[in-house]
């Protein structure tokens, strides 16, 4: 912070240097404005950047009246480093936001779900009397009704677990046993797709608490499997990494990822499938998940092909068991 009284040129100079004269023009110009107003001016949020490092300041400029007349004799100029403060709010915004977009996105799955539940119900019940009547052509407009259907009911499902913050079970359970009971569970689609899947589990692997990460390991051995409709190979294998955290990693030998999408695969509703293949929360629910265990999953392509997804668990706190 710096608390200046000096020749308007030298500050016209020194906040020239590292801001954007297309935005704030000239320093002195203003300066001299706040001083033939006699008003105090702030300028919030100033970008300024020296040497290729860019900061936030806040420059309250506020003029020295002259005693027993009118003008300013002079006046102060007070820069703040508010960079943080800065950072911090828009981080509040963004979470706030995104609890905003979790309760919108609960209550439009609600409001859906049960409409749905109905007509799924009367779409069966037609099929069936149709069937009795032997009738091809509605049987079949029916059954790409009921398709439909049933995939808005799968996003409606997704919504509504995304938006979600309670967490299950909190007893503490071996790394490796959960790992194995999501790959169990998606077992039959791997093997229709002809997906083989190898383990490779690290040695004296602490228990955990187990949460929501059985859903985040079926979540990630789902998304290796639509990656590989043709069959292929999916390792998931687990380790230590040091003493500081736990490494889980699901690899692929599917075709990968644009790079430029590494960060995107994270967000909500983003998805490379084609279109109505996939929502586009499996991943987001991920990294909702693991943000409880101050924990980070990311993303990477391999070089002999495929892709790598890689979760990141540390050891501390009431994470790990004591035993």
């Amino acid at each position: 912070m710096s608390n200046l009284i000096c020749p308007g040129d030298y500050i016209d100079k020194s906040l020239a240097r590292g801001t954007d004269e297309k935005v704030w023009l000239g320093w002195t110009e203003q300066f001299r404005s706040v001083l033939s107003s006699g008003r105090s001016r702030t300028f919030d949020e100033v970008a300024y950047t020296l040497k290729g490092k860019t900061q936030l300041l806040r420059i309250t400029c506020t003029p020295l009246p002259k005693k027993n007349a009118q003008g300013a004799v002079g006046g102060t100029v007070l820069i703040e480093d508010v960079t943080q403060d800065a950072n911090m709010q828009r981080q509040l915004a963004e979470a706030e936001r995104l609890a905003a977009l979790g309760r919108l996105a609960a209550k439009v799955a609600h409001e859906l779900n049960n409409p749905m539940d109905g007509i799924l119900r009367y779409v069966n019940l037609a099929m069936r009397a149709i069937e009795q009547e032997k009738l091809e052509k509605p049987k079949e407009y029916l059954a790409q009704c009921r398709e439909g259907l049933m995939r808005m009911m799968q996003i409606t499902s997704e919504l509504l677990e995304f938006s979600r913050r309670t967490r299950t079970s909190l007893e503490y359970v071996r790394i490796e046993q959960i790992i194995e009971d999501a790959i169990k569970s998606m077992e039959p689609q791997a093997d229709a797709l002809n997906v083989r899947i190898l383990r490779e589990y690290g040695g004296n692997l602490p228990a955990i608490r187990s949460g929501n990460l059985f859903q985040v390991f079926c979540n990630l051995t789902k998304n290796a499997l639509d990656a590989m409709p043709n069959g292929g190979e999916l390792q998931v294998s687990s380790r230590l990494e040091g003493e500081e955290a736990m490494v889980v990693e699901f690899q692929d030998t599917g075709p990968g990822f644009a790079p430029e999408d590494a960060e995107s695969l994270f967000e909500p509703f983003f998805t490379t499938r084609a279109p109505g293949e996939g929502t586009g929360l499996g991943l987001a629910i991920c990294r909702d998940i693991l943000e409880v265990y101050h924990g980070r999953i990311t993303a990477g392509n391999v070089p002999e092909g495929g892709s790598v997804f890689t979760v990141l668990l540390p050891l501390k706190g009431n994470l790990i068991a004591n035993s």
